[in-house]
Formats: C-alpha cells, structure tokens, sequence
C-alpha cells in the first residue's frame, strides 16, 4: 500500500511546514516515482462521452483542458496553498498575471481601490493606468501611514492592495491594523508577498483574504522561470477568480509549475539563511552608507522605522534590502566595480543580484511618481543570495571604495 500522498488533504494539513514543503501536493502516478511527475499535456482523452459531459457540467471530478486543470499545475497549487495556510490557490503564468488576475477579477467600473504607493513599479502602472481606463477609481497612500488608509475609504472601495515589505523601499505595512480596518468595511485585502514567501510571512494569518506572489522570486529561488500565484478561500477563488482566469487565460506552464514545485522543497531553508546573510551584510555597509550621508531601507536594522512590526509579524526580514548612496553617479559607480554581486533587476535568486531602481524596474513611473514613492537617483536594491557572506562583503567593500564611500 502507498504512503499517503498530496491527495489526502487530511492528512497533509496536519503537518508542519518543513514536511508540507517537501511531500504536500504529491500525486503519484501508477509508477510510484518518488520525484513528481510533469505533465505536458493540453488535453485529454475521455472514456466515453458522458464522462466529457459531466467533467464540463461540474458534475465529476477530472480534467478537461490544461488553461483549467493540469496535473503539474494542481500539485504546485496544493503545496502553496499549505505553506500559506490557505483553502485554494490558483498558480498564474508571472507574478503580474497574479496581480493582474486578483485585482480585475473582482473590481468594476464604478469601484474604488486603495493602494500603496511604495510597489513595484508595474503594480502601480495597474493602479495608476489600467484600473481607471475600465473606470475603476483608485486612491494611492503612504502604507506606513495607518491613519491614511481609513481617510482613504470611500462608499464605494472594494479592494485594499499593497505589498509589504515593499519593493523597493522596504515600506513594511501593519498587516493586523490594515486588515481588521479592511474586515470592519467589507473590504477586500489583496497582499503581494513576494519578498517574503510564505516562508517569512503569511499574511492571512493577520486576516488578510487574498495573498498574491511573483512565484519566479523566491519560490523558484534560482532564476529559472517565470510564474505567479493567487491563495484565498475556496469560496472566492471558485466563485470570483475562476470566471476570469477561464476566459482570459492567465495560466502558468506545466514545466514552469514543476520547477516552482522542486523549488520550494528548499524555499525556508534558502529564505531564512539568506536573511541571515543581508542582515549582516546591512551592518557592515549601514557605517559606511551613513558617512557618506546616505541612508538605509533595512527592515532587519533597528534604523528602519518600522523594524519593531516587521520583527512581529515575520519570522525573518528577507533577503532584500536597499540603500541610498545620494546620487546615480555613486550607484552606478559602486554597480560598475562590483565583481562578484550581479547587476540584474530580478530578486530572490540564490545569487546576490543588484540593481538601480530608478532607471530599472521603476524607470517608466516618471521622476515625479519615483519622488513621490521614494524611488531616488541614489538608491540601490540588493537581492543577498547563497554565497559567503564574507565573499559578498570584500565585494561591496572594494565596490565602495571605489565610489569613494
């Protein structure tokens, strides 16, 4: 008889996290393979035509086409779905698909959204762009601001959005204090975790309802593909997100879904050795960015504001931080003599990668847009990997001097 497998939803709802990231969402096929099987399949064959007919009913269980179901794609789903403590998730083709998905599924014209202003810059071209082109009105706030967010609530807001922390500010928001404001006024929370993974932080435990990943950082971990998720309740994932994910079509990939899968075997054991690592490498650059009259965005220090909160409601500050070194002269400067660290606009990889926010991932936001958020001409965001931590500061020691700081 066979172990008791992903399928048993039972029993894999019992484990802790470390087994569920391992053996949660694990169906074996007749083989009994112990790795999980890929399936790279659009379709299927049915046995005869009432059985079709039930699957396209909803009357019988089955798959009917692979931009609904997909074997690869359903065990990534269960597994996520554990590790963030949610009844469903639904995997999506990017993290934008995922963003995208949570926010038009369930907002229309005459709806009102209330945002963060500190996001990753193509989360705020939704805000700020696509949302009022289909006549959906949107407020952007200063997150760290509690106060802000009821002055924000109209009659007419269906949905808060915002990331914490932030990219690339490392804005940290008060999860239970936005969500309890959200809950008393009927409004839904969506929340992108992807600099923290549920790993870190689960923010439905602080009662968010929707919780939205770029699953190409830190749950693939290494840079190899692109991929996106949405977890809320069964509920609202059947009845809100699934009309529109069917007939749009935002679907992630069978080998993409594999890799995530294997990739989150090791998911907390990389986040939290990796947050170890940028906490010390933010103490050993916080002097010498201080000097030069530069700054940090640190959640990990006890200089960030919020680095009490940040503590409270996450296991590990994550293994991205930023700081400021005054003008894109010096950042360019310190990014052009680094020989090791990588220049590259993409996080939670288990290389060390650093980029230039302001004419990278947050370029086509405009230079009013950038100010508004924080977003400076000398700011750096730094993705610490898997390497030496001692190997990471001899780079950035040299890449410094260098830039004269």
């Amino acid at each position: 008889m066979k172990k008791t497998t992903g399928m048993d939803r039972a029993a894999t709802r019992k484990w802790r996290p470390a087994t569920q990231a391992v053996r949660g969402g694990t169906w074996r096929s007749e083989h009994g393979e112990t790795s999980e099987a890929m399936f790279l399949t659009s379709g299927y064959t049915y046995d005869d035509a009432q059985t079709v007919a039930d699957r396209f009913a909803g009357d019988a269980d089955g798959m009917t086409y692979s931009r609904l179901q997909n074997p690869t794609a359903a065990m990534l789903e269960e597994r996520i779905a554990l590790l963030e403590g949610a009844e469903a998730c639904r995997a999506q083709a990017s993290g934008m698909a995922a963003m995208t998905a949570a926010l038009l599924c369930q907002l229309s014209a005459g709806d009102h959204c209330v945002a963060a202003r500190a996001a990753f810059g193509s989360c705020r071209w939704l805000v700020d762009s696509l949302l009022p082109r289909f006549g959906i009105e949107t407020s952007v706030i200063d997150s760290a601001d509690n106060d802000q967010w009821e002055a924000a609530i109209q009659p007419n807001t269906k949905v808060f959005f915002f990331e914490t922390p932030a990219n690339p500010t490392l804005d940290v928001v008060d999860l239970q204090h936005v969500c309890d404001l959200a809950k008393a006024h009927g409004i839904i929370t969506v929340v992108d975790n992807a600099f923290a993974s549920p790993a870190l932080q689960r923010p439905m435990e602080f009662g968010a309802d929707v919780v939205a990943y770029s699953a190409t950082k830190l749950m693939d971990g290494q840079g190899r593909v692109l991929a996106g998720a949405i977890c809320a309740s069964e509920e609202w994932i059947t009845e809100t997100l699934m009309p529109f994910q069917r007939n749009t079509g935002p679907t992630i990939s069978p080998f993409n879904a594999w890799v995530v899968h294997k990739g989150l075997e090791t998911l907390s054991l990389r986040a939290h050795h990796q947050s170890r690592s940028a906490v010390a490498l933010g103490e050993f650059l916080e002097p010498r960015v201080l000097k030069a009259g530069g700054h940090m965005r640190h959640p990990g220090l006890p200089s960030h504001h919020r680095h009490n909160l940040a503590l409270a409601q996450m296991e590990a500050t994550g293994p991205i931080f930023a700081f400021d070194v005054g003008t894109r002269q010096r950042a360019f400067a310190i990014l052009d003599a680094m020989e090791l660290i990588d220049i590259s606009n993409n996080i939670g990889d288990s290389k060390s990668l650093m980029c230039h926010p302001a004419s990278t991932t947050h370029a086509n936001m405009g230079e009013d847009a950038r100010s508004e958020m924080g977003v400076t001409e000398g700011l750096l965001r730094i993705n610490v990997g898997l390497e030496d931590i001692a190997d990471l500061t001899e780079d950035l020691d040299r890449a410094l001097a260098a830039a004269g700081i």
